[in-house]
């Protein structure tokens, strides 16, 4: 069915639709890459937590609204989606929206309040002219990164070499397709500047491929970090390719068996878990993650339905990663291989996990096995049954693991208490504090006094340190409270506008089937908007349509993060509002009462007619303005004028009538 309309509103000037002007201040500014840690590392149910008592409901919490007086709970926080939504006041947002509505603060003064709750250094400064032509810097990586997925894909499936090697070894693992589809692994070919050249060759600048570190510059020559290696993408939280991790399949011992992606503006590997993407949601669903050590257990797991596993990609535990993980559950299990010796050097980081209030379990796979093969070997339900069956508290297992080096030395043994008491010290809740020590009072033979005065000295001394430190090194001082901005009132002044960015910003990148064609809904819309040059008129509107154009020209992915954490908190209420499940249902579907879990089944119904019906409003509008137009042409008896406006009213009404007849009596006036 076609569903295109022929252009006729070129004929009305732009100027007739409403155009708000907005500025940014640049000056002074934090930079991206400092906001993006500031929103990796803030739990919005800890920091929402600070304010509002909060109880778990299913995947959310929620808890009593702070804007207004109520008996029954109708404030939820979405961990997952990094989102609050107030029913009772109808606010909601992000994490530094929350704190701007709740306390006052500014935008800059929100960050700065997580920067200092979160121990992350942030800096003020003024921009130059030149460093504001650079403020684009992130989106030109992200646009290198996304190009080397794409290209790595092709070379893996598409190239001899790819296929007779890296394909080959994905194959020989037992990766299937669709696995490898789903983490879109990929082949970097071997020839040393393959990439590069190509890259160079599609318009990519040289500045941003050695920037990703995708390529290294060495002045005379420039050639493939990846080279001849299997590749990993790793994503974001909010699903954007930000590093990728390469492995070499030939044995030499000069060359790194894995390689990452160096630092960079948009990667840094401290706040980053590979998997983590995929794996949030099956987190939040069994409270639960298991971590593993490298990106090969992570797929394997996967594959076979574990999904809630995520990996540090075989690098030291941080705590912003184990932070990372506290936003979906506090209960964590540590998968290990049978390697003692190995396990022993990765327990000191450990603490980390226990110092942010986590639940951790330690498994012990069989001598030989890791979780990759250990998951190809045994089924699903097998390998679940035996993480039941064998995992062990993880105070409980290191004290047992250690108490046999020390055997019967008293200085091994006191070395031992030292070390489980250290572990000890650092979990904050006082009553799991007290259990652990009566635990371990019992397995190392040992006074229940004793651990507590040992613990109570480490505790004292580490606050003592960290007073000391914060007395002469803060330069953080909570910032003022200020007046809030007035609200830009949303209302329901333009309800076609209103559905169009719903359904944009809820199905833009899903597909539309006709019979010989397949659009996304983004291409469809921009199309039949840009046919017949229409633009939105509510202001907040009009700035996520933009953002949706600007992503629409650079073919970039969508990610409705974007929207829901956008500094502007107008844009951020908006794109809240309009996804969060309790959204009101679009007014001309609720006539034919489909459910909100249907929606996304009728988008080719949907669709259309929400564009015809926001055509059908824009044509309303011309048609009362064009006949204002005609009396004040009347009235000064301009009859040249007079007869061009009523030409003009004759289109608009026949464009009008062939709307409606599509619409038929859905048709909103």
């Amino acid at each position: 069915m076609n569903y295109h309309y022929s252009p006729v509103f070129s004929m009305v000037k732009k100027s007739y639709f409403y155009k708000p002007s907005f500025t940014v201040d640049l000056r002074p500014m934090i930079d991206q890459s400092t906001i993006d840690r500031i929103f990796a590392a803030a739990d919005i149910v800890e920091v929402i937590g600070d304010f509002v008592k909060l109880k778990k409901a299913g995947a959310n919490f929620k808890g009593l609204s702070p804007f207004t007086d109520e008996k029954t709970p109708s404030f939820f926080v979405s961990p997952a989606k990094g989102i609050f939504k107030c029913f009772s006041s109808g606010k909601g947002g992000n994490v530094v929206s929350f704190l701007m509505e709740h306390e006052k603060y500014s935008y800059p003064e929100a960050l700065k309040y997580l920067a200092g709750k979160y121990n992350i250094e942030i800096v003020e400064k003024d921009l130059s002219e030149e460093e504001k032509k650079d403020i684009n810097e992130r989106e030109s990586l992200l646009s290198v990164s996304e190009f080397a997925l794409k290209q790595f894909k092709e070379w893996l499936f598409h190239r001899e070499e790819g296929k007779a090697i890296g394909l080959a070894y994905f194959k020989e693992r037992g990766f299937r397709e669709n696995t490898i589809e789903k983490f879109q692994l990929g082949y970097s070919l071997e020839q040393r500047d393959a990439f590069t050249k190509l890259a160079i060759q599609k318009g990519y600048k040289l500045e941003y491929l050695t920037k990703t570190g995708l390529s290294i510059d060495k002045g005379d020559y420039q050639f493939d970090r990846f080279a001849g290696r299997i590749i990993f993408p790793i994503y974001s939280l909010s699903g954007q390719v930000i590093g990728f991790g390469g492995r070499i399949l030939k044995k030499d011992e000069k060359t790194a068996k894995y390689l990452n992606s160096p630092e960079s503006e948009i990667y840094h590997k401290s706040y980053v878990l590979y998997g983590l993407y995929f794996a949030r949601n099956e987190i939040i669903k069994h409270d639960k993650c298991f971590l593993v050590e490298g990106y090969t257990d992570v797929i394997s797991l996967h594959q076979e339905g574990i999904q809630n596993v995520v990996s540090s990609s075989g690098t030291a535990l941080t705590q912003e990663q184990v932070r990372l993980i506290k936003r979906f559950t506090k209960n964590i299990t540590l998968l290990y291989d049978g390697d003692e010796a190995g396990i022993k050097a990765s327990l000191r980081g450990v603490d980390l996990i226990l110092e942010e209030g986590l639940n951790v379990k330690i498994l012990l796979l069989p001598e030989g096995e890791d979780p990759d093969s250990f998951s190809r070997s045994h089924s699903n339900e097998e390998f679940l049954n035996f993480i039941a069956d064998n995992e062990s508290d993880f105070i409980k297992f290191k004290t047992r693991l250690l108490l046999k080096d020390a055997e019967s030395d008293p200085v091994k043994k006191a070395t031992l208490i030292t070390d489980v008491v250290r572990s000890i010290a650092v979990i904050p809740d006082n009553i799991v504090r007290s259990v652990y020590i009566r635990e371990c009072s019992k397995i190392l033979e040992i006074d229940e006094g004793i651990l507590y005065n040992e613990t109570f000295k480490i505790r004292r001394n580490k606050a003592y340190e960290q007073s000391k430190r914060s007395y002469y090194n803060s330069d953080y001082t909570p910032p003022n409270k200020t007046k809030s901005q007035p609200e830009l009132k949303i209302d329901n002044e333009f309800p076609h506008e209103k559905d169009l960015i719903r359904i944009l910003l809820r199905f833009a990148n899903s597909e539309l089937r006709w019979e010989n064609d397949t659009q996304s809904v983004l291409d469809y819309v921009v199309r039949e908007l840009k046919n017949d040059e229409l633009e939105f008129h509510h202001p907040v509107y009009k700035l996520i349509y933009a953002e949706f154009l600007r992503k629409y020209n650079s073919q970039e992915a969508f990610s409705l993060q974007q929207y829901t954490h956008n500094e502007n908190p107008d844009i951020c209420k908006v794109a809240v509002d309009l996804t969060t499940d309790n959204y009101e249902l679009s007014t001309i579907w609720r006539k034919k009462e489909v459910l909100h879990q249907d929606e996304g089944m009728k988008l080719k119904e949907i669709v259309p007619e929400i564009v015809m019906a926001f055509k059908n409003k824009k044509v309303i509008h011309l048609i009362k303005k064009t006949q204002q137009e005609i009396l004040q042409a009347q009235n000064n008896s301009d009859f040249e004028s007079l007869t061009l406006l009523q030409q003009k009213l004759i289109v608009l009404n026949d464009l009008r009538k062939r709307l409606s007849k599509k619409l038929g009596d859905r048709t909103i006036i």
